[in-house]
């Protein structure tokens, strides 16, 4: 098969893949739904709550450079099929955890491979699809990563309706067990590869970069742990200093630096989605709050309530993926502008509207911001690993998603330190101030997109996968 002749089975094995890659970012919100229940069933403390929900996006966010570079290495569809079962198998060892330290075992095992699987999914679109068609595939991967991070409360809402806690976890079992079949079916097989796997994984780079993202990640969840953030410093900066040496010695790097350097539109398309994710992803947890001790509303009204944004960013994201081969990075601008707009229409509209009707009134906003999210999230992928080669795909797509795991843990912490610092009392001021810093971070995603969009009109048009400078 040439690159004229695209696989003709690509659109299913997008299909399959989205939908393993839905499961694993589901799983990062859906379970909040379900603490109570947890707790009182199991029962579990209040630290082995915490570390159900937080260890998940520990694990996940250590092991996504390091699934993307065995992907490269190991073929995307042995990685998928790999990490798939793992997840599958993590999935009914929480739905069948008799006591909160075993389900927090199999929390942080669930997360480990989630984050081997999802870096897949962007390596196989740069494999698989040319030209226009990789925007609608990043664009349908986009709507993706939108619907997952904003449907979860309403999904674990039903479930917690009609069935026990477990089945939020046990749900993953037989949708995985379809994907895993269907993939084995569809997804393209890798060349065979020659030479010996330990010659080509960086291991020392992998223990430094997972020295550098558990000494960020860990303080945001552990108390008393601020002393790791040095560590991270530390590890990050010997981190760098060891890839570039391990490229001068014409050795494979875990995470070859001129990505950054060297790739037109990579480091600040990176940024982008880091800060974007940092703004973005905190406002779920203060919304369920709000809604739930503030207002009163159940799991699942709480989830309706936001739904109108996750329905507009699951429509614009397709839209914008078949747009941004013509749009560019104009889409990115507009998308920040409406989100920004739409968030900040929400924090007004709380602190005049009667509590009873607060789910109303912020449905037209949120649907708005949610349009404007779509149009970030998928073009902004496209547009940072367009001109990144094919064989540095997954490991490009993992250190990307990387940078969208910290700033999501880095942006739930400071909403919900926000929003805490205001309570007991006056929810509506509280989601207020915590919805002004996601507004304050969301224009500076914004002014980084505007610069990038005037560093495009003024660089001359590079092919796909144009490859790394060697400058």
């Amino acid at each position: 098969m040439t690159a004229a002749e695209p696989d003709p089975r690509r659109w299913k094995a997008l299909a399959v893949t989205l939908a393993a890659g839905f499961m694993g970012l589901l799983d990062v919100s859906i379970v909040n739904t379900a603490l109570p229940s947890i707790q009182r069933e199991l029962p579990a403390s209040n630290g082995g709550i915490q570390w159900v929900v937080s260890g998940y996006a520990l694990t996940f966010g250590l092991v996504l450079v390091t699934g993307g570079r065995l992907g490269d290495i190991l073929g995307r569809r042995k990685m998928f099929l790999l990490a798939l079962a793992g997840f599958v198998l993590a999935s009914a060892f929480c739905g069948a955890a008799p006591n909160e330290w075993t389900l927090v075992l199999a929390r942080l095992l669930q997360g480990a491979v989630a984050g081997m699987l999802t870096p897949q999914n962007s390596g196989l679109i740069q494999d698989m699809f040319r030209g226009p068609e990789r925007g609608r595939a990043f664009g349908l991967f986009g709507a993706t990563v939108g619907i997952s991070t904003a449907v979860g409360p309403v999904l674990g809402g039903a479930i917690l309706s009609v069935a026990s806690w477990r089945w939020v976890f046990f749900v993953n079992v037989p949708i995985g067990l379809l994907a895993f079949v269907l993939a084995m079916r569809w997804l393209p097989k890798a060349p065979h590869r020659h030479g010996r796997l330990r010659d080509e994984v960086d291991f020392a780079g992998i223990v430094l970069l997972g020295m550098a993202v558990l000494g960020i990640l860990l303080p945001l969840i552990q108390d008393g742990m601020w002393w790791l953030c040095a560590v991270a410093v530390v590890a990050g900066f010997a981190f760098v200093r060891w890839e570039r040496r391990t490229v001068e010695r014409g050795r494979p790097p875990l995470l070859d630096i001129r990505l950054f350097t060297g790739t037109p539109g990579y480091a600040s398309g990176a940024a982008v989605g880091a800060i974007y994710f940092c703004g973005f992803a905190g406002i779920w947890l203060v919304f369920a709050i709000f809604f739930q001790q503030g207002l009163g509303y159940s799991p699942l009204e709480s989830g309706l309530a936001v739904t109108p944004f996750a329905l507009g960013s699951a429509v614009s994201s397709a839209v914008a993926g078949r747009l941004v081969s013509t749009w560019g990075r104009k889409l990115t601008v507009i998308g920040l502008t409406m989100v920004a707009t739409g968030l900040t229409v929400v924090a007004v509209v709380v602190n005049i509207a009667a509590p009873q009707y607060a789910g109303l009134v912020v449905a037209v906003p949120l649907l708005v911001a949610g349009i404007g999210g779509g149009m970030v999230i998928s073009p902004n992928i496209t547009l940072t690993l367009e001109c990144v080669p094919a064989p540095l795909a997954g490991v490009a797509g993992g250190a990307l998603q990387t940078g969208q795991r910290i700033g999501t843990a880095i942006g739930t912490a400071v909403l919900a330190a926000v929003f805490h610092a205001l309570l007991p009392g006056d929810y509506p001021r509280a989601l207020s101030a915590a919805l002004g810093c996601a507004i304050v971070i969301t224009l500076i995603a914004l002014g980084l997109a505007l610069a990038e969009l005037r560093v495009r009109r003024a660089r001359r048009p590079l092919p796909e996968g144009a490859g790394i400078s060697q400058d």
